[in-house]
């Protein structure tokens, strides 16, 4: 009898993490393709959405602190690091998480300017650009309105990717707004931002 109760105590130490963990998940706050906000206990990409602006002066934050192992393999992990690096006005953290490839010394020096010009802005919102919605056809397959104004809103299918973030920031002053579109690129099985 002693012996079982004895394993009893020493597992018990071994759940209390993953109650813990479970406790500390919370509500997700994310942003579905149309543009309207869910909340919920499962993760932005498993709705098909991704996280709004998330929280990065938690010290439970979801992405940890600013050394990370490998790159964002998810939407909401590369919307965390721009946030965080935003939040700490630390140009190298942005940099890195952008694509590099092909890209030009003198090219690079003028994207580091404008990523300088982003951390110092103050972060409003980040929002998912999707792809143009298509022209809309006649019945014979013609095209009836090319729908080049957005007049008629088409959501996103379910599983279309972002194409981009559009990042909605102030001017120094507070009052004006700034808005970047950063593109979004998949390599190396990660996600990274282009400008």
């Amino acid at each position: 009898m002693r012996l079982l109760v004895s394993a009893a105590l020493l597992g018990a130490p071994l759940l209390m993490p993953a109650c813990a963990d479970a406790q500390t998940a919370g509500v997700q706050r994310c942003i579905t393709p149309s543009g309207q906000t869910v909340y919920s206990d499962k993760r932005c990409e498993d709705l098909g959405a991704v996280q709004r602006v998330p929280d990065t002066t938690r010290p439970d934050a979801q992405a940890g602190s600013y050394y990370r192992r490998g790159c964002s393999r998810t939407l909401s992990d590369l919307v965390y690091q721009i946030t965080a690096a935003i939040d700490a006005r630390d140009v190298n953290r942005l940099a890195g998480l952008y694509l590099w490839n092909g890209v030009s010394d003198a090219s690079a020096n003028r994207i580091l300017d404008r990523m300088e010009a982003i951390v110092e802005r103050p972060l409003v919102d980040i929002r998912p650009m999707h792809p143009a919605p298509p022209p809309l056809t006649n019945p014979d397959g013609s095209i009836a309105d090319a729908n080049t104004d957005g007049y008629y809103p088409q959501t996103a299918p379910p599983g279309t990717r972002p194409i981009g973030l559009r990042l909605e920031q102030t001017l120094r002053n507070g009052s004006t707004p700034a808005s970047t579109v950063l593109g979004l690129r998949r390599s190396y099985n990660c996600f990274w931002i282009t400008l």
